[in-house]
């Protein structure tokens, strides 16, 4: 029949009119800021830095390879490696930055330096907020702005954050020695007890 089609569309139409009043899900319209739409655990904005612990500066997980710096499309990240070490989350010696800069009024929001870090350091927040009167230094932002606690990470992706602890707690526990057992005929170490001398058997 024709125009059949036109009213399958206008009933689609009237629907989601009527729909748009009453149901919850699907007002079009936010009384932002008051409220704000939840936003997707997947959404991106720009990059963060991560550190564990309570110190941000002894608890950096980046130990300034400069990857980042170097696959960012744009070349909005700048890099300092220090000239001494700290203990990373293994305890093994590590430089970290002594400078870390990012540029987001030139960041495209890409993730490219997410997906290269071997060091699971640098992650995308979901802040959008950051609108600023001065269009060039005010959007330069500095390493203590852009590090922030990994409680804060669990809290804004806490399926994304879980696997990473997982797989970090992971290639800690791969890099601790295994003791080895002490070999055949050997010595026992100064300090340790004696082996237990075997129980005659009884005579009959």
């Amino acid at each position: 029949m024709i125009g059949t089609g036109i009213l399958k569309g206008m009933a689609v139409t009237a629907r989601n009119f009527v729909g748009s009043y009453f149901e919850k899900d699907r007002l079009i319209t936010v009384q932002y800021p008051e409220e704000r739409t939840p936003l997707a655990e997947n959404y991106r904005n720009f990059p963060f830095l991560i550190y564990d612990t309570d110190d941000a500066e002894a608890g950096l997980r980046c130990v300034a390879c400069k990857i980042c710096e170097k696959e960012c499309p744009p070349q909005c990240i700048y890099i300092i490696k220090s000239e001494d070490k700290k203990p990373d989350y293994m305890g093994k010696p590590q430089f970290y930055p002594a400078v870390f800069d990012i540029d987001i009024s030139v960041c495209m929001s890409c993730q490219i330096c997410v997906e290269v870090c071997p060091f699971e350091a640098i992650k995308m927040d979901k802040v959008f907020e950051l609108s600023r009167r001065e269009r060039f230094d005010a959007l330069l932002q500095r390493k203590s702005e852009l590090s922030k606690s990994n409680t804060y990470y669990h809290s804004i992706c806490p399926t994304e954050a879980a696997e990473v602890d997982a797989k970090l707690a992971e290639a800690a526990a791969k890099k601790k020695p295994t003791p080895r057992p002490p070999a055949a005929g050997s010595t026992p170490a100064a300090g340790s007890a004696p082996a237990a001398e075997p129980t005659p058997a009884p005579v009959t």
